[in-house]
């Protein structure tokens, strides 16, 4: 009766050994398939913070030139009244 076990107890065991290799299969393809949407979710992060930047920095430039564009218009403003009251004072001289 023992003897009739022992190769009972074998195949079960080989079928074991294989579940059990299955199941490593298995988990490593779900650690790799969670690594991949790791990788995917840091790559669509960083394209998100990359295009932020540039939208920031777009904005910030654009206020910069509008800045830079109403002190243009103020100096000429200012070499303008500066001109026409040298006129003034040329005419009453």
């Amino acid at each position: 009766m023992k003897k009739a076990l022992l190769p009972l107890a074998a195949v079960a065991a080989l079928g074991l050994a294989a579940c059990s290799d299955k199941a490593q299969n298995e988990t490593a393809e779900a650690a790799e398939a969670i690594g991949a949407d790791a990788n995917a979710t840091m790559s669509e992060a960083a394209d998100d913070v990359e295009a932020a930047t540039d939208g920031a920095l777009s904005t910030a430039e654009n206020a910069a030139d509008r800045a830079g564009a109403a002190i243009g218009e103020g100096a000429d403003r200012v070499g303008n009244a500066a001109d026409a009251a040298e006129d003034e004072l040329d005419k009453n001289n």
